[in-house]
């Protein structure tokens, strides 16, 4: 099993920054994955950034050229940079990890809202 905790969140004014942190523990070694995942209000949770073990990060559509994610495989720790904020970021954000069989993991969720 893989434990994540977040951490990070808050409130901001639009144009602000804010970055997350998520610490993963337990069988860590099987994660072949670790990224974000967003769900607005009334809406679908949705990919964020995701950064595969050697692979290439993806990032959504909406957040590129305004959000870096980052792995710390030292410290078990995946970071998401988000600069530019804009009231369409606001949502929950959760912490996701897939291990080398697909099962895949969640944190609790943190709470980020951009007012404009």
């Amino acid at each position: 099993q893989v434990q994540l905790v977040e951490s990070g969140g808050g409130l901001v004014q639009a144009g602000g920054s804010l970055r997350l942190s998520c610490a993963a523990s337990g069988t860590i070694f099987r994660i072949a994955a670790m990224g974000w995942y967003r769900q607005a209000p009334a809406k679908q949770r949705e990919l964020v950034a995701l950064v595969p073990n050697g692979g290439s990060t993806n990032y959504a559509d909406s957040v590129k050229g305004r959000f870096t994610i980052s792995r710390d495989n030292a410290k078990n720790t995946v970071f998401l940079q988000m600069n530019s904020l804009n009231a369409e970021d606001t949502a929950i954000y959760y912490c996701y990890a897939r291990d080398i069989w697909n099962k895949q993991y969640w944190g609790q969720g943190t709470q980020v809202t951009v007012s404009s």
